[in-house]
């Protein structure tokens, strides 16, 4: 029940259709006897700039969960952004202090590793390919690079973000090796597939799925359905793969601690939530 006290976390993207985040989020809060409710918002990216300040003037509102097209943007629109959101280049959280500033950080690249890690597949000197470098490719890339991956290959059409990108990780990891010259996943470990292709029927997959074999590691980011037409393919393949959802469950409880309300367990997370897919 949502009352005058509710204290609000905002969920800003667009479009919102395909947004699981509530569906975790509001269920724990109403097991736990939390007042408070994650509200999805749709913003298009043309009004995000002049929107964000007047969304933090409400005086019931904790902070947000930022997801696509917004994370770049919001780098630049914070008082304050961890030390890890600048090498990502994204925030995909936003809290509101008392004094009203508004703090930064990101949590998706964790999200994304802890979920591969706890399916038993070793990252520390990997090949790995991420494809994508936007608002979801670029902390998974800097998270890989953090748990010691020994080459990091980042493919995108956009050259000036796959390449700015690239430079980040050159200098913070110095000992990574950095490639952006492809997109054939042949030779990799691990693909991920951190772009939007998926979110429609009719999108192609993001790469040749014939060129991998049964043992590399496939994961999506796209939450549109649990198994993407990517993951069937590579399940087909007999690949082990993890759905979008994953990543989410995994950062949930990082989400939680930074908003001040307190942690969970991953299991625990899973028994309530009510995910649903279009």
């Amino acid at each position: 029940m949502i009352s005058g006290k509710t204290t609000l976390i905002a969920h800003l993207g667009y479009p919102t259709e395909a947004f699981q985040a509530p569906m975790i989020y509001n269920p724990w809060f109403e097991k736990q006897g939390i007042d408070a409710v994650v509200v999805p918002m749709g913003v298009k990216p043309e009004d995000y700039v002049a929107f964000l300040p007047h969304l933090f003037k409400l005086t019931n509102i904790r902070g947000a969960l930022v997801t696509m097209p917004h994370k770049i943007t919001t780098v630049g629109l914070m008082d304050e952004v961890s030390p890890t959101a600048p090498i990502a280049g994204v925030c995909n959280a936003i809290l509101k202090r008392p004094d009203g500033t508004l703090v930064g950080d990101q949590f998706d690249g964790a999200g994304f590793v802890r979920g591969v890690e706890r399916k038993g597949r070793k990252l520390a000197g990997a090949r790995v390919l991420v494809l994508g470098s936007g608002g979801v490719g670029s902390p998974i890339a800097a998270s890989l690079a953090a748990a010691g991956v020994a080459e990091l290959a980042i493919f995108d059409t956009r050259a000036a973000s796959v390449e700015g990108l690239a430079s980040r990780l050159r200098e913070h990891y110095p000992q990574l090796v950095v490639r952006t010259d492809t997109k054939d996943p042949a030779g990799f470990d691990v693909v991920v597939n951190a772009t939007p292709l998926g979110m429609k029927d009719t999108d192609p997959l993001p790469f040749d799925i014939e060129r991998i074999t049964p043992s590399t590691f496939v994961g999506e980011v796209v939450m549109k359905s649990e198994y993407t037409p990517l993951l069937r393919a590579a399940k087909d393949k007999g690949c082990a793969v993890q759905v979008g959802t994953d990543m989410l469950f995994e950062m949930v409880p990082a989400y939680l601690e930074f908003f001040g309300y307190g942690s969970a367990s991953v299991d625990d997370l899973r028994a309530v939530a009510q995910i649903q897919y279009t």
